[in-house]
């Protein structure tokens, strides 16, 4: 992989949808105006507006901990008033320290390395 990807999940407190939402938009003016190698920052949500899922991909880990150091304010925000059961899950290797900061920010992340894919097969 030449990137590090994460897929994001979180679940919407019962009747604070709107404050979510806005709360995101205030995670996605962070990112613009901060970040400077985060590829991917979308965020999905599900048709009864209780579940939001993640993408975000960066070019490597620094790229992660650049954008984390930006937003954690404004996350710590989201979870406090608005969001729970956040979920994390990363595709490629990991430092011990990344893996550290996903125990202490997501309850831990799910680690997956690429095994096959358009461009070739991996040594596993």
């Amino acid at each position: 992989m030449s990137q590090l990807e994460v897929i994001a999940r979180l679940k919407v407190r019962p009747g604070q949808f709107e404050g979510c939402r806005d709360q995101v938009g205030e995670l996605l003016r962070l990112t613009r105006e901060k970040d400077t190698h985060t590829l991917r920052y979308d965020w999905f949500l599900n048709g009864d507006k209780t579940e939001w899922e993640v993408h975000e991909a960066y070019p490597n880990e620094e790229g992660l901990l650049e954008h984390n150091e930006h937003i954690t304010e404004a996350r710590n925000i989201l979870f406090r008033d608005y969001a729970y059961d956040h979920r994390m899950t990363v595709f490629g290797p990991i430092s011990s320290h990344l893996t550290e900061l996903f125990d202490r920010h997501a309850g831990g992340v799910g680690k997956f390395s690429l095994i096959q894919g358009i461009n070739g097969t991996a040594t596993v």
